[in-house]
């Protein structure tokens, strides 16, 4: 049967469905009768109870609802069931029981891997009768309400098992440790879920119980008094080992002994079935199911025989289908049914029938059995019907042949709360390890569904299996109707949810179509080994390492997770036999196979009506989903107050990650219940938290206050906040505390109003901590209208808290003009103080200026400070105020009418006009035409007619304005410049007038018209700033100006501009004029754009420009001028636009630059510009011609041999034979030293033998160089530097011998030998008598090889010799030495490639091309003319020895090296040792998971990560073997250091592992050999079972004698 749970309901009521009470009469009398017997169900709204309830009544559940007193249901209790004791007639005590051991095939007995831990082990045999157990419950004395007589009634009896079991508890919660937690919150809320106190079931945890947190999603209760009868010593005795689980509205457990045990949920033993039956024949009980409606037990056994029970009559079994005989398969026509000995693994009921049933065995058969209606067990004839699987057969090999199956899950559907078309199809699931198969067993066997693994699960994973059901529920609340059916599967981790839809049938004859969509998949980190829905929407996902996911539904997110491997869960090995060739087949290619099979946990994990039962080897476990209201209480009651309130936030705004059992889906339905607990909670904890006064206080409240704000915010109850808890931080003094919770909530503008207590807390907060600038963000945040209007003015003027007051003034009363008079009171107290004062450092300076920032957003139409758009009409209110106010010629009264008015002097008579404007110009003119600047933007200022409206309102550009008022940029302007010259304002005030003209004339042409000779005064005055500071303001307002104004006077303009040094606006007007030469000067005179100097040759000179001849001849004669300015500034760009705009000037600009550096870049940026490695200069626009190109390039080359040496040779090999003469280059080549590259250049001449003599000399010098610095080296003081001189004095002579090898292999290549007479090389070889390539390479040889002998006869000296050195101290030359002999053996090398190798192409193949003669006769003349100049210079060979033999020595061993080197790649060895390896990485896999002689488990599930952390360590060890075994065959100081035991240990492969293994590692030590056969070491060796020692020892296979 497959346990399915419902979704949650508050307190464990039914609210999901109501009773249909038209139909199933006869469901509902069998109910009846059940409850008679005492098996009630737990009555909390899930599907797994209401698929068993009928719809002839309310449900039993209902009753909850009703104020029952729990004194009288705790009168009701031991009485009735005391009766029902009496009534059943099977109760027995466990020591009357004498049941004999299974006589019929049984499954082998299977032990928990894991010893069992104190407290969960085997309970001895004092556990009490069941008149005891009774007895032990809990008692009256429990109850904390006086009790009150009942009389018995019936309805006492049928009571539902919560209302009994929730009769047994006190009032309240256990007492919390500490006395003032906050948990007085009363238990008896409609909101606390009966569910939550099934922990404490007629059951008491020992102390050996593992502890949980009492706010845990699921709460465990290990039920004592069921562990105490089926699992303790007697009862193993007596009724055998528990094996599987059904749980119901009873709880049923088959035992080894073929007995099934019924346990009500007082835990008591109600009924023991199968007693003196066939049963106890059959052996143990592998699978279980109880009916739909309670009343029946179906049961399989090992031997494959099926039974069905009535539970009112347990005597005799009500239907028995027993296996077939082997025999049958011989026969060609035979019945169905499982084979005998094939145990039977699933088991279910179909629908409400208790006749009809299916059945899945271990061999991966599955079958539906029908029964007809008899007059008993006797003449009832059964008939199977085959589902899934094949029958075996006789010839072995036909079967090893097949691929092998079996029936990994198994599961069919179960009844919901409402008629469905499928409940009479008989649906069934199963799974295999390839497809989900969905049957329809009636009226025939129908495939209804198919769905092959998905891709996702991993080839060679873990493989397991499982699924269970969810039937049609119908919704509640807003959902109305039915929710579909649901199947969840799992293979390996993929877990995927499939929905089921039903498509009626036109016809009522015939079945419904079924529809199958796979909505949702999931993917886990291990393999899932059992799944149960726990809810509707909920999910209990059971993994291989027993790790319990709980899983929402809809999200498959994982909410909890909860580790189950201390709970000791029974599992068995069920599949691993029959799929024994799927795992032990190694076969990488097909990915079907799996690398192990899980062990089945089905039979123990059971869930029914949200509650998780668990069979354990040891005991028997019941897990609850805590209730919303529990888990809040529980971590109240721990005193965790802000992760309750946290939760408690969570629930109510359904952002909850973890499951909330009981909540209401409705959102209303939701905040009403759990605002009213959250209130509590938080006045609960403020309370408590107050009342604390330890060092952590004031931490706590800090935390405290900001859950508060969130929980409160997130409830829209800011009122609670405000005055609550304001009131109880006020109380304790920890305003502030308060305030720093409240100030980000502000900002983010979730709270934006304040009752005036706060708001003044908080200004009394700020000031005290001299943040008046967070102050003023926070109050512009808030809403004005909340204010207490005179209260906040009145702080803020206190204060200087002008931007909070002129956002109280303007957005609470819309009054912008009174806030400006406060401004301007301000600047008056200002203006009033001495004139010697700094005005910056008065304390009211920086809220005067705020007058002008304010003003610029009001007059555009934004709102201070915050920036936001004012509407239309309120926009044009402010700005007609403000203008009117700004610009008013007298003092003026405000509001309007008002006698108050604002003036700007002390006396009336002294009042200036415009006084207000007179006074912030006099204050900062500056800040006021900015101020004015962004002003003139906006449209207000537009010239517009006054129009008048439909209703005779006046309108200015379409919007309705104040009658007679209008105001204008011309108007403006026109005061200011009355003001200015009333007040004869001084020159550094004008300025700012100035400037504010020149740039609003050429923005607002049509609205702005002034005469000629006022904008030539203000012209005139900008050309004479006051002030250096202000010169580039005055500058770009002077090129506004002329932008729109063109006065007739150039030549006084050019002369103004040029006194005030515009030198911008000069090259805008010469530009403008044509006057080039000018203008280039004036590029030359301006220290700020000199880059841009070439930008004007190239107008000056660009065609397109129309000068004339003399000014382009001027404009040249003026660059050449200057052409040593232009290269100062940028030589490239001097080079790209001279060669762009005038090449003609090239040639004298070069010979005018003094610089020889400037020179080659010049050059450079011409010839090669590609090389430049700074940015300015890329390749000219217009090429050199040839002839240039030829004149440059001589002197480009001689320039690079001082400035750039090593890039002569590269450059002269490009350039044509033509461009360089060899007596203008070859000087400078040789005084730098560049003989490489006058080598190239000879050569490309066919001067190739001057080449190599120059090159010779150049060798000749090196060596004079380098004897000369060895044999200085006895006597220098500065090795090192004597060192690395040497070393690049080599490296020259190295350089130098590979350009002879290239010249001599160029001859080489294309000379052509004539016919020579035969001669004998012993004879003298005459050096006239070479040919050229010969000749060259006898004196190349010669030289390298006298470099080398003069300096290993040096360096021999100076060894031999005594050392000038004080401390002894000599140079190393012997790498000199080795350079050297290597530069020898390169050249033999070489010659004897170019003279003695044939030519790889024949002369068939380029006939037009002549081939050079190459034979050994050349190398060996070359050989013995080089042999007889060495004769001639030394008589003797034998300082050639050496040389000489160096030379032979590395020719003999790289003709070894390359003979075996040919030797291993003609082989496959490679190919071999990668097959090698990938055999080896692979391993070995056992054949089984446990050790071949004692039988117990080796590895796999349960043995826990100790085998796992063994392996990781040992190839930790074997990878550090592997590295220093690498670092000793490298040698160098790392091997040395290690060999004298001082290497560092790597700290990525050295474990800080103990000397001696500990005894559990030594215990769990595996063997495994090449047969596949596994063994615990401990059991092959018995030296180390001791501890002993026991290193390099062989094993053997105790069972094939193969070594390991």
């Amino acid at each position: 049967m497959s346990s399915i749970s419902g979704g949650h309901d508050e307190g464990g009521n039914n609210e999901d469905v109501e009773a249909d009470e038209s139909n199933r009469t006869e469901e509902a009398r069998a109910i009846a009768d059940l409850d008679t017997l005492g098996v009630h169900d737990l009555g909390d709204g899930s599907p797994a109870e209401e698929q068993a309830l009928t719809q002839n009544g309310p449900l039993v559940e209902d009753e909850l609802n009703e104020d029952v007193e729990h004194d009288e249901a705790d009168g009701l209790i031991e009485e009735d069931y005391a009766q029902l004791g009496k009534d059943s007639g099977h109760t027995v005590e466990n020591g009357a029981l004498d049941v004999e051991a299974d006589a019929g095939p049984a499954t082998p007995r299977v032990q928990s891997p894991l010893a069992s831990p104190g407290g969960s082990g085997s309970i001895p045999d004092d556990t009490p009768s069941l008149q005891g157990s009774l007895l032990s419950s809990t008692g009256r004395a429990a109850s904390p309400t006086p009790r009150r007589t009942v009389s018995r009634t019936a309805s006492g009896a049928l009571q539902p098992f919560e209302r009994r079991f929730e009769s047994r508890f006190s009032a309240s919660p256990s007492p919390s440790p500490r006395a003032g937690s906050p948990a007085f919150l009363s238990p008896h809320s409609r909101q606390i879920s009966t569910s939550s106190q099934f922990s404490q079931i007629s059951s008491q945890d020992d102390g050996a119980e593992t502890p949980q947190a009492p706010w845990d999603v699921v709460r465990w209760t290990k039920l004592r008094k069921i562990t105490g009868q089926a699992f303790s010593e007697a009862g193993k005795r007596n009724f055998g080992r528990p094996t599987c689980l059904a749980v119901s509205a009873l709880i049923a457990i088959g035992t080894s002994k073929g007995l099934i045990l019924g346990f009500d949920y007082h835990q008591t033993l109600k009924i023991i079935i199968g007693q003196g039956t066939k049963a106890t024949e059959c052996g143990s009980v592998t699978a279980l199911a109880i009916a739909a409606d309670y009343t029946t037990i179906a049961s399989g056994h090992a031997n494959g025989t099926l039974f069905t029970w009535e539970i009112s009559k347990p005597a005799q079994p009500f239907m028995r289908v027993p296996p077939l005989d082997w025999s049958v398969l011989q026969q060609a026509q035979h019945s169905d049914g499982h084979m005998a000995g094939c145990a039977i693994l699933h088991i279910g009921f179909l629908g409400t029938r208790h006749t009809a049933l299916v059945s899945a065995d271990a061999g991966g058969m599955a079958f539906s059995h029908l029964a007809t209606r008899g007059l008993g067990s006797v003449t009832r004839t059964v008939k199977a019907t085959r589902l899934l699987g094949r029958y075996p057969v006789a010839d072995r090999k036909a079967e090893r042949n097949r691929k092998p199956s079996s029936v990994l899950a198994f599961s069919p559907l179960p009844l919901g709360n409402v008629e469905q078309a499928t409940d009479g199809m008989g649906l069934t699931a199963l799974l295999t390890p390839y497809l989900l198969v969905i049957v329809s067993t009636t009226p025939i066997a129908q495939t209804q569904h198919k769905s092959p693994r998905p891709k996702e699960v991993k080839p060679h994973s873990t493989l397991s299996g499982c699924l269970a059901w969810f039937p049609a529920v119908k919704l509640k609340g807003a959902n109305t109707g039915n929710s579909d059916t649901k199947l969840v599967y799992c293979w390996s981790n993929v877990l995927t949810v499939l929905d089921v839809k039903i498509n009626e049938n036109q016809d009522s004859n015939k079945p419904p179509s079924l529809v199958f969509n796979s909505r949702s998949r999931w993917r886990s980190e291990e393999a899932i080994v059992a799944v149960q829905w726990l809810g509707r929407s909920v999910l209990g996902v059971l993994t291989v390492s027993q790790r319990l996911l709980v899983v929402e539904d809809g999200s498959l997110q994982v909410t909890d997770s909860i580790d189950l491997l201390h709970r000791h869960i029974y599992h068995q090995d069920l599949f691993s036999q029959q799929l024994q060739s799927v795992v032990e087949r190694l076969d990488s290619e097909d990915p079907s196979l799996h690398g192990v099979v899980a062990d089945a946990f089905f039979m123990s994990f059971r869930a029914y009506k949200g509650r998780t039962f668990l069979l354990g080897y040891d005991d028997l476990t019941v897990g609850t989903l805590s209730n919303w209201a529990d888990r809040l209480m529980a971590l109240m009651e721990a005193g965790d107050h802000i992760a309750a309130l946290r939760l408690a936030t969570e629930y109510y705004a359904g952002s909850a990650n973890n499951v909330t059992v009981g909540l209401p889906d409705g959102e209303d339905a939701r905040h009403e219940i759990v605002k009213e607990r959250l209130l509590a909670m938080i006045s609960a904890s403020l309370n408590y938290t107050f009342a604390q006064h330890d060092d952590s206080r004031h931490a706590r409240l800090r935390e405290l206050a900001d859950v508060c704000f969130d929980a409160c915010i997130n409830m829209h109850d800011t009122e609670y906040l405000f005055n609550d808890v304001f009131d109880g931080y006020e109380e304790a003094e920890e305003e502030e505390i308060f305030i720093s919770a409240l100030e980000p909530y502000v900002l983010d503008g979730e709270v934006k109003i304040l009752p005036p207590e706060v708001v003044k807390s908080i200004v009394s907060y700020f000031i005290s901590e001299n943040q008046a600038a967070r102050l003023e963000e926070l109050l512009c945040r808030l809403d004005p209208l909340s204010f207490d209007l005179d209260q906040i003015t009145m702080l803020c003027r206190q204060h200087s808290l002008y931007d909070a007051l002129i956002y109280v003034w303007t957005q609470g009363i819309g009054d912008y003009v009174t806030p400006f008079i406060d401004l301007l009171s301000l600047v008056k107290m200002l203006e009033k103080g001495e004139d010697d004062d700094d005005l910056s450092d008065h304390p009211f300076f920086a809220s005067a200026m705020k007058v002008y920032p304010y003003l610029a957003y009001s007059l555009t139409g934004r709102r201070y400070p915050s920036g936001d758009l004012m509407d239309d009409y309120d926009a044009l209110r402010v700005k007609a105020d403000l203008y009117e106010y700004l610009f008013a010629g007298t003092p003026t009264g405000w509001p309007p009418g008002s006698k108050r008015v604002f003036r700007t002097s002390d006396q009336a008579q002294d009042e200036p006009a415009f006084p207000y404007l007179v006074l912030l110009l006099d204050f900062d003119a500056a800040s006021f035409m900015s101020m004015l600047n962004e002003a003139f933007e906006d449209p207000f200022l537009n010239e517009a007619d006054e129009d008048t409206g439909t209703d005779g309102t006046p309108q200015v550009n379409g919007t309705g304005s104040r009658p007679g008022y209008k105001m204008t940029r011309q108007h403006i302007i026109s005061i200011m410049l009355d003001v200015m010259r009333q007040q004869e304002s001084e020159a550094d005030q004008m300025v700012y007038l100035d400037m504010f003209i020149a740039r609003s004339l050429p923005k607002y042409p049509g609205q702005l018209v002034l005469s000629g000779s006022l904008l030539n005064q203000v012209l005139r005055r900008l050309c004479n700033p006051p002030s250096d500071a202000i010169r580039d303001d005055c500058q770009l307002s002077v090129e506004y100006l002329l932008s729109a104004y063109h006065p007739s006077d150039v030549s006084g303009l050019v002369q103004a501009l040029r006194q005030a040094r515009y030198y911008r606006v000069l090259k805008s007007v010469y530009r403008g004029e044509r006057m080039a030469t000018e203008l280039l000067e004036a590029y030359f005179v301006d220290p700020e754009d000199k880059e841009g100097t070439f930008d004007g040759i190239a107008f000056c000179l660009r065609p397109s420009t129309g000068a004339g001849q003399k000014q382009v001849q001027a404009v040249k004669r003026t660059v050449l001028a200057h052409v040593q300015d232009l290269t100062d500034i940028s030589v490239a760009l001097t080079a790209r636009t001279i060669a762009t705009y005038a090449s003609d000037l090239l040639s004298p600009c070069i010979d005018a630059l003094v610089d020889s550096h400037q020179k080659f870049i010049f050059l450079r940026c011409l010839l090669e510009p590609g090389l430049l490695r700074y940015g300015g200069a890329g390749r000219i626009s217009a090429p050199l011609t040839p002839t240039m190109q030829s004149a440059l390039a001589e002197q480009y080359v001689q320039l690079m041999c001082v400035h750039e040496p090593t890039h002569v040779a590269e450059y002269v090999g490009v350039l044509p034979s033509s461009d360089l003469r060899l007596d203008k280059v070859l000087p400078a080549m040789e005084s730098a030293g560049v003989v490489d590259a006058a080598v190239v250049l000879l050569t490309r001449d066919g001067l190739t033998r001057d080449a190599m003599e120059r090159l010779v000399a150049h060798l000749q010098s090196l060596q004079l160089a380098l004897i000369s610095m060895i044999d200085a080296a006895a006597q220098s003081p500065d090795v090192e530097s004597l060192q690395e001189a040497a070393a690049d004095l080599v490296e020259d002579v190295v350089k130098y011998t590979k350009v002879g090898i290239w010249l001599c292999q160029g001859q080489s290549a294309t000379a052509q030998r004539k016919p020579r007479p035969r001669t004998n090389f012993a004879w003298d070889v005459k050096e006239d008598d070479l040919d050229l390539d010969e000749y060259l390479w006898l004196n190349l040889v010669d030289a390298v090889v006298q470099v080398t002998k003069s300096a290993a006869l040096a360096i021999q000296q100076l060894d031999e010799g005594p050392t000038g050195n004080s401390d002894g101290n000599v140079a190393d030359l012997s790498a000199i030495t080795s350079a050297l002999r290597g530069n020898v053996q390169q050249a033999f090398t070489s010659l004897l490639t170019a003279t003695a190798a044939s030519s790889g192409k024949t002369q068939a193949e380029v006939p037009e091309q002549p081939q050079s003669t190459k034979n050994n006769l050349s190398f060996l003349r070359v050989l013995r003319a080089f042999l007889t100049r060495a004769a001639a210079s030394a008589p003797s060979l034998a300082d050639l020895r050496a040389v000489l033999s160096d030379i032979f020595t590395a020719y003999t061993f790289e003709q070894g090296v390359l003979s075996l080197a040919n030797e291993l790649l003609g082989s496959h060895v490679f190919a071999d040792i990668e097959k090698a390896n990938e055999l080896r990485q692979r391993g070995w896999r056992s054949r089984g998971p446990v050790c071949e002689h004692c039988k117990r488990r080796a590895w796999g599930q349960g043995i826990g990560e100790i085998v796992w952390d063994e392996w990781v360590a040992k190839e930790q060890s074997r990878e550090a073997e592997k590295v220093r075994k690498l670092v000793e065959r490298g040698g160098g100081e790392e091997a040395r250091r290690l060999e004298r035991g001082k290497a560092k240990a790597k700290a990525a492969v050295t474990a800080d592992r103990p000397d001696t293994q500990s005894e559990e590692s030594r215990r769990l030590a595996l063997v495994v050999f090449a047969c596949k056969h596994v063994f615990h070491r401990v059991c092959l060796d018995q030296d180390y079972r001791d501890g002993k020692p026991s290193a390099g020892v062989l094993y053997k296979c105790p069972i094939c004698r193969v070594q390991t």
